[in-house]
């Protein structure tokens, strides 16, 4: 049968949509995720206008102080290149680390439409510009500009440098995204995530000891000396894309050949960052994932688990210790707890003021490992709470995820203390700073235990390592964080005021050696029983708040 002259040809279903439409639709799409986020809560809406107008002042502060710094100081061109390289090295970084936490920068999620590259990339850098981060970097490169123009040619450069350089930007990220995109939505990735947010997090404070020591030394004739940022700008410059920004200046200078030059560059770089993001999104879009293309085979390794004790607390430790190897929020909070201390331990030592007695604070942050122990298991609990009839299966349960915590918090204490104890050469302080550690360490663990019978909260349902608790659990996070530090303060009273009073008198302080690691056993011991009477009681309740989200 065919149709009638002039009407219409029947619609096809699988016809592949033009390319404005779907731009529109991305743009579309980024508008709707960010309006229906808002959307949540009253909280969440003022949280979200009232950080993005204050990143806003924050970046037109500092725009504005690099144009009035412009002439009135040498080198004031390359506080901008600085800030050019800071924002350069943050938006090829954050991606990496940030990735499960930014649904829109995930292209997986567009893989069973039937998009093609071209258009899915134009819309995904439209929907990208989308949203105040955009425009609070708009203002910074904006900034960086004027600290090093001068004159008209400046003005003109400076017109295509500057969105030359925010595009450039903006297609770095999304491109590395991308290109990363199935390592970083993989468990490893999320692990990838928890190490290079640490290592940003260090890097940030080694970044602020250098502009503490740049700007807070003034030059001879006492104005500010921006003489250190000058060998390092002097190679920026011609990077691109920060080359692009820098054109301004080159051409405020006279030297035309050479901006258009620097302008060239981050053009290139623009069109490979182009090409490499569609060359990715061709790849996901029309490659299987090798976790659907590999078989599956072999039984689960049991190597390294004979060592653990025997019945209830050996099993509850061998499944304690595999969620925080395997599971990422788990992961997240043990690395973060570490790496916490060893920032502030590597700036007290940049600083002057390091002490062996810093190593405290790894037993504090440790010892709150024990924190919302059954909010892990989600709705997995009720195979746990099916097994609890008697307090003894209680305390066993308690007991095994204790001694998970103590397997790898104990070797960290030592550790740490043996290199605190050599960077500072205070080997006298290193006996009474582990046992304080220790004792520390236990009263955190008889803490964690209690609140997590008596206050737990539910984790999302996602297993981003950037979320830790489920919508509306806010109280009962800052109640366990906080009670518990304020606690383990408390309880470890004993152990502090004896080292303060040792300290402040020559006594001797090698005995809290021995009766901290005591104290802090005695104290964990009374509080896990404390908290396995209590679990019987609370197991239906416990439960509820577990598969809460």
């Amino acid at each position: 049968m065919t149709a009638a002259p002039g009407a219409a040809a029947p619609a096809d279903r699988h016809q592949v949509p033009d390319g404005p439409t779907v731009v529109r639709a991305l743009v579309a799409l980024k508008l709707r995720l960010v309006r229906n986020g808002l959307r949540r809560s009253p909280g969440r809406t003022a949280v979200f206008v009232i950080g993005g107008l204050v990143g806003l002042a924050f970046a037109g502060g500092i725009a504005f102080a690099m144009a009035m710094m412009n002439g009135k100081f040498d080198g004031s061109g390359d506080t901008g290149v600085m800030l050019l390289g800071t924002m350069t090295l943050g938006w090829a970084a954050l991606p990496l680390f940030l990735f499960s936490s930014d649904e829109s920068a995930d292209p997986t999620r567009l893989t069973m439409l039937p998009l093609r590259p071209g258009p899915l990339l134009r819309g995904s850098l439209l929907a990208a510009l989308v949203g105040p981060g955009p425009v609070i970097n708009l203002v910074l490169v904006t900034g960086a500009a004027l600290s090093g123009a001068s004159g008209g040619a400046s003005a003109v450069f400076a017109v295509v440098g500057v969105p030359l350089t925010l595009f450039c930007l903006v297609t770095l990220s999304r491109s590395v995204a991308a290109g990363n995109a199935r390592m970083l939505s993989s468990r490893r990735g999320k692990d990838f995530a928890i190490f290079g947010g640490l290592a940003f997090a260090l890097l940030v404070q080694v970044a602020n000891l250098g502009s503490q020591t740049i700007f807070g030394r003034p030059g001879k004739d006492g104005t500010l000396d921006l003489s250190p940022l000058e060998p390092i700008a002097s190679v920026l410059r011609w990077i691109p894309p920060i080359s692009a920004t820098d054109a301004g200046r080159t051409a405020g200078e006279g030297r035309y050949g050479l901006a258009l030059l620097q302008l060239a560059a981050t053009a290139a770089l623009l069109l490979l960052l182009l090409r490499w993001w569609r060359r990715s999104l061709q790849e996901l879009m029309v490659t299987g994932d090798s976790s659907t293309l590999d078989v599956a085979r072999g039984v689960q390794r049991s190597r390294g688990w004979r060592f653990l004790p025997e019945g209830r607390v050996g099993a509850v430790m061998q499944r304690h210790l595999r969620y925080a190897w395997r599971e990422p929020r788990a992961k997240a909070a043990v690395f973060t707890s570490i790496g916490m201390t060893l920032v502030i331990c590597v700036m007290s030592v940049v600083q002057g003021w390091s002490s062996v007695y810093l190593l405290a604070m790894t037993g504090v942050f440790l010892g709150l490992q024990m924190l919302n122990l059954f909010g892990m298991d989600g709705s997995a609990f009720w195979i746990v709470a099916s097994t609890l009839r008697t307090p003894a299966d209680a305390r066993d349960e308690l007991r095994g995820r204790a001694y998970a915590v103590l397997s790898y918090a104990v070797p960290v204490v030592l550790v740490l203390g043996l290199v605190l104890a050599a960077v500072t050469g205070d080997w006298a302080g290193l006996p009474s700073a582990i046992g304080l550690a220790l004792c520390l360490l236990g009263c955190g663990v008889a803490l964690g235990a209690v609140f997590s019978v008596l206050a737990p909260y539910a984790m999302p349902a996602d297993s981003s390592p950037m979320r830790n608790a489920a919508p509306g659990q806010s109280g009962l996070v800052l109640l366990n964080q906080f009670g518990s530090m304020l606690g383990v303060g408390v309880l470890a009273l004993p152990g502090i005021a004896y080292l303060g009073i040792a300290l402040g008198t020559d006594a001797p302080t090698w005995p809290l050696l021995l009766a901290g690691p005591l104290y802090g056993a005695l104290i964990a011991t009374l509080g896990i029983r404390f908290a396995a009477t209590r679990l019987l009681l609370r197991t239906p309740e416990i439960l509820a708040r577990a598969i809460e989200r």
